[in-house]
């Protein structure tokens, strides 16, 4: 193997070692809900049932409230990577069958999201580049201000009534069935999400651009006579990348946050609208699930644009050399 290859996996087993001991403390925290929630344990987990001895002993028994609180902690989170959680205090049914029923919808939402982000964001900051101070780039510029500035619930409600209600384009609520009709209901809320990510992506991609059309070897490149289809593809965009894989993972924590509002906004049946359900109910077990899981889909897709940056970069490399 390579010098540079043994670099690079040297760098990803330190954030392979970060990125455990991340999780354990996020975990040591999500479990601490059980105890921070107003009341006892028991009186927590009973949720809307009847306190009766045999609930209690029971409740005691399964989650182990009679031993001290790190093995409590440490059974829960043997369970917890099996994925048992425990049953929903508010519909008696295992966490892990409610998430699972949930996830795809959510999974699809955020995915949906991403490929817009992505798509426009790079797509229309590149092209405000290449039209620097132009009329086109001014109104870029606006407009990327304007969704930055939007929170998400307020431009999915004016997206949900003037598409949705006034022009009937699209379904007011629910996440549809099927392919097609996942796409069709779906589609305003994932441009609610995705505004004002395209926007910060936008910012960060026209900086980049214009950092790279103003440098030597490109200047050279277009005195050469090469066409602009290749300047675009050869000198611009790869080194352009770089700054956008770095924002990747913030970008992606950001689209998780932000489609709580989105699902609760457009009655979407996620994850998102779940977890605002069972904050509201005190559903502990489940607002563990959801918790743990969002903590390790934002550490996990911050490892991976670590990893592409340091595949994309060599300089990154070579700098820790």
């Amino acid at each position: 193997m390579s010098e540079r290859g043994t670099l690079i996996l040297t760098l990803i087993g330190r954030r392979l070692i970060a990125l455990v001991a991340l999780v354990v403390i996020v975990s040591l925290g999500v479990f601490s809900l059980l105890y921070l929630a107003p009341g006892n344990a028991v009186d927590v987990l009973l949720g809307h049932r009847p306190r009766t001895p045999a609930t209690v002993r029971a409740l005691t028994d399964q989650y182990h409230l009679n031993k001290p609180f790190l093995d409590q902690y440490w059974i829960w989170l043997e369970h917890a990577a099996r994925l048992n959680f425990g049953s929903s205090t508010q519909t008696s049914l295992p966490v892990s069958e409610e998430i699972r029923s949930r996830l795809p919808t959510s999974l699809f939402l955020g995915v949906y999201a991403f490929i817009l982000v992505v798509v426009i964001g790079v797509g229309v900051g590149a092209l405000a580049a290449m039209r620097r101070g132009g009329l086109l780039d001014r109104l870029v510029v606006g407009v990327s201000v304007v969704s930055v500035s939007t929170p998400s619930f307020v431009a999915g409600v004016v997206l949900l009534y003037v598409f949705a209600v006034r022009l009937g384009w699209f379904p007011v609520f629910g996440a549809g069935s099927g392919f097609a009709g996942t796409l069709a209901h779906l589609t305003l809320p994932a441009v609610t999400l995705a505004a004002a990510g395209t926007a910060f992506v936008v910012k960060h991609t026209r900086a980049a651009f214009l950092g790279v059309l103003d440098q030597d070897h490109v200047v050279f490149a277009k005195a050469r006579g090469l066409s602009a289809t290749r300047i675009f593809f050869a000198y611009l965009l790869r080194n352009a990348v770089i700054p956008i894989v770095t924002i990747s993972g913030v970008m992606l924590s950001s689209l998780i946050v932000g489609a709580v509002l989105v699902e609760v906004t457009f009655s979407v049946q996620g994850l998102g609208q779940l977890l605002v359900q069972s904050a509201n109910a005190k559903d502990i077990p489940m607002l563990q699930c959801i918790s743990l899981l969002i903590a390790v889909v934002i550490l996990v897709a911050n490892l991976l644009a670590d990893i592409v940056y340091l595949l994309v970069d060599p300089r990154i490399v070579l700098g820790r050399r």
